[in-house]
């Protein structure tokens, strides 16, 4: 009898040991698999950054670290290029336009949620249905509205278009306003406050996290647009980053002396402020992902 009692609290002691172990080993494992995912994704833009620091010899070998380190590529991008100067326009554009189309659309988005009008789902269903008209469709009509008003080689036709909010975005903002208790509106309107007090001083402090999100994506999108530069931008003094790194293509990428270190050393420039602006507001943005549709 001693002898089995024995082997079965040895059991229980290694089955016991074994449910201890076993979150730490998955945690491990879990550890693994996020350092091999990162370092998939980190491998393009690495070798990137290590291509931009080789002589023009080397830089489509197979070596990460450059030997010799030619940092004369970035000073060679900032003397030949108007890289300065793209790189203020971009900001301008991308602040106006992430700033218009978060203003925009979380007006509209409001009043989709706060407000209760016969129609209100079905015009708010034909709003959604914009996101299934592509681009290409609406590309010629919407260059003669900007060409009839004068405004084409200009930086307006980039940004202005958001003042009038995004299909996404307005859904987005719709889903956390949804999420906000109505009485503290009601409240509200019996101290007297207006729509707009409701809007401004309730609705947007308590949807900050939606309203970065918003943000973040709209200059993500702006600062990488190509398109609409290329339709509406022939003044170089006008180029963004993208329609610079173009023009930096054109120059230093084609004919016979192909430089690609200029132009490896120009695309780490016009990556690098969106990788530093997402690392900044990187928390804002997961939670809002992660609570942008709980509440239908």
């Amino acid at each position: 009898m001693s002898v089995e009692t024995s082997d079965v609290a040895v059991g229980r002691r290694s089955s016991l040991s074994a449910t201890v172990l076993t979150p730490r080993v998955r945690r491990v494992l879990f550890i693994i698999l996020l350092l091999g995912c990162t370092a998939i994704f980190m491998a393009p833009f690495l070798w990137l950054v290590s291509a931009s620091l080789k002589v023009r010899a080397d830089v489509f070998n197979s070596d990460i670290i450059p030997d010799p380190f030619a940092w004369e590529n970035y000073i060679r991008v900032w003397q030949t290029t108007s890289m300065l100067t793209w790189l203020k326009n971009s900001v301008v554009v991308g602040v106006l336009a992430s700033a218009s189309v978060t203003i925009s659309s979380a007006s509209i988005a409001f009043g989709f949620s706060y407000f209760k009008f016969r129609g209100r789902d079905m015009l708010f269903g034909l709003v959604l249905a914009t996101m299934m008209l592509p681009g290409a469709v609406t590309m010629i009509p919407v260059f003669l509205v900007w060409n009839s008003l004068g405004l084409v080689n200009t930086l307006a036709p980039l940004w202005a278009g958001n003042l009038f909010g995004s299909a996404f975005y307005i859904f987005l903002l719709r889903q956390f306003y949804l999420g906000l208790p109505r009485e503290l509106f009601e409240a509200a309107r019996v101290d007297g406050a207006s729509y707009f007090q409701l809007w401004r001083f309730i609705a947007l402090p308590l949807t900050r996290t939606a309203l970065i999100v918003v943000f973040i994506f709209e200059f993500k999108a702006s600062w990488t647009d190509l398109l609409k530069p290329l339709i509406y931008l022939q003044n170089s003094n006008l180029y963004t980053l993208p329609r610079g790194l173009k023009a930096v293509l054109d120059q230093f990428g084609q004919g016979g002396e192909m430089e690609w270190e200029i132009v490896l050393a120009a695309s780490v420039i016009v990556t690098i402020p969106m990788i530093v602006m997402f690392f900044m507001g990187q928390r804002y943005f997961m939670e809002g992902i992660a609570t942008s549709g709980l509440k239908a």
